[in-house]
This record gives structure tokens, sequence and C-alpha cells, in this order.
């Protein structure tokens, strides 16, 4: 489901129109069809004020399952170079903490040597 389907259905779950939300928000009813229609975004603020206005909490608004064709096509539109500068170790960090501190408590360079070994057998 898209942000843009979360944000049509907790909209139409209160009972409110376009025009309702977008005088609450002081934008335009076309800035409010764009969000749910995935063609624009709402800034942070904006969509805290959204959740409130929803009677929801902010992760259960923007809380989406991605298709994994959209992930693929992101993914494909990214220039190899681009991912190579990407640290991994740092995105999957913040979303799994544990994986931070893994290297420090395994002692994952202890093993190169064995690893390096073993390959050149």
């Amino acid at each position: 489901m898209s942000l843009g389907t979360n944000f049509f259905n907790a909209r139409k779950k209160q009972g409110l129109s376009q025009e309702d939300v977008a005088e609450k928000l002081g934008v335009s009813r076309q800035t409010i069809s764009k969000w749910e229609l995935d063609e624009t975004l709402p800034d942070i603020n904006q969509s805290k004020r959204l959740a409130a206005l929803y009677k929801i909490s902010l992760d259960d608004l923007i809380e989406f399952d991605p298709d994994l064709n959209d992930i693929k096509e992101v993914i494909a539109k990214t220039s190899e170079e681009k991912q190579q500068e990407i640290d991994w170790t740092s995105v999957w960090s913040e979303k799994y903490p544990v994986l931070a501190t893994y290297q420090k408590v395994v002692r994952i360079d202890d093993y190169v040597p064995k690893i390096t070994d073993m390959l050149l057998r």
C-alpha cells in the first residue's frame, strides 16, 4: 500500500473531504489530491498535522508496504557508482542497532586471516 493510499484511507475513515483537510492545514485541495495520488509528499510538519487531524499516530499514517517491484525499479535507477558510495553498514546499523556493535563483539577482523587462508587453498 502506498503512502497516498494511507492518506486517502485515513481521511475517508474520519469522514473528511479533501476540501476539509486542505482548509484545516492551510493548503489547496489540489495539494491534498497530489499527496493521495503519490505525486508529491507532505513535509514532516504537515504529516504530523495530518496524523493529528486523522486521529492516528504518525507511524500509522506513514506505514506502508512497498511493492518489491517498486524497490527493484528504484535500485535499478540508482547508478552502480552511487551504490558504491553508500555506507551500507551505517544504513543497516540505524535500522538494526545490534549490527553497529556486532563487529566489535564478534571481532570479525580476527577471522580475516582464517577465511583468507581457506579461500586461497
